[in-house]
């Protein structure tokens, strides 16, 4: 009887430790090699500055409450409360210690497009890269060029503040698992073109625009099939809209309408952008007027909800 008991103990432990390194296995973090981000050559410093207005990098990054060009200074800091606990945003200056100035291309770009740090731990996914992951290598390494031309800073933001089980990394995996990828967001008409083309990948890569417009499920993953059809304000005020072509507001505007809105911050009916939109569009209008353009008609070809 004893003898069995052992065996069956046995048994379990074997179970769990198989089970536990086919978990490991298949959630580790998993950077991409080197050589994937070799040969990129000189980063275009122009476009690397678009991409970054495309980002709103400065929306979370910056000191919080700096303005105009002390805003370029991407010394993190800011607090953003979460369901899961408060994630502190880090500082992504040129600096050799407090920032990413001692990074190479490759743990930038991993970090970017796997959501894995320098140390090769998987990143929360507050850090919106499984949106970044569509990004180019191509504009990652110009993204990262303009980076390092942007002052430093030497402030250094405070850990994460999360309960149990949220602290353990090692559960991102899991998470990754069930929702990270870098396949489109939605299957567009295959005889769109080349301007909702761009516009797709504006929006679902460096312009995360699904980030705060689409629904999530408990564990933070999007909810299927609700692409860009509004969402709780991750800052507990209010909800951000549906922007679909099914909405009551957006979806009657025109692709003009959105454009402009987009470079002035203006709608159909002369109100503003308003809360955390207002320094979204600010980013936006810096972009060329042929980008915005691309915006809304990405927007109008999405499906309605």
């Amino acid at each position: 009887m004893i003898r069995r008991f052992v065996r069956y103990l046995l048994c379990l432990v074997g179970v769990f430790v198989v089970g536990g390194a086919v978990f490991y296995f298949i959630t580790a973090p998993t950077a991409l090699p080197e050589s994937h981000w070799a040969n990129l050559g000189d980063p275009d410093l122009k476009n690397g500055e678009m991409v970054f207005w495309t980002g709103g990098c400065v929306s979370c990054h910056a000191a919080p409450g700096s303005e105009g060009d002390a805003k370029l200074t991407l010394s993190g800091g800011l607090a953003l409360k979460s369901p899961f606990g408060t994630f502190h945003v880090p500082n992504i200056s040129p600096d050799e210690k407090a920032g990413i100035g001692t990074w190479t291309l490759a743990q930038f770009g991993n970090a970017m497009k796997r959501g894995v740090s320098p140390n090769g731990q998987h990143l929360y996914p507050a850090f919106p890269y499984n949106s970044y992951a569509r990004i180019s290598d191509k504009d990652i390494n110009d993204l990262f060029g303009y980076l390092k031309t942007l002052p430093k800073s030497g402030n250094v933001a405070p850990p994460h503040d999360l309960p149990f089980p949220y602290n353990i990394r090692l559960a991102l995996g899991g998470w990754k698992f069930l929702y990270f990828n870098d396949e489109p967001r939605v299957v567009l008409a295959a005889n769109v073109d080349d301007k909702v083309k761009r516009g797709q990948y504006l929006v679902e890569g460096a312009g995360h625009c699904g980030e705060c417009h689409t629904p999530r499920d408990r564990l933070g993953g999007f909810v299927a099939n609700t692409w860009l059809s509004g969402a709780p304000n991750p800052e507990g005020r209010g909800r951000i809209p549906n922007i679909t072509p099914g909405s009551k507001t957006v979806g009657s505007w025109s692709q003009d309408d959105i454009a402009n809105y987009l470079e002035t911050g203006f709608t159909p009916d002369f109100d503003t952008a308003g809360g955390s939109m207002a320094e979204v569009q600010r980013n936006l209008a810096r972009l060329p007027k042929p980008e915005l353009e691309a915006i809304a008609a990405y927007l109008k070809a999405v499906p309605s909800h």
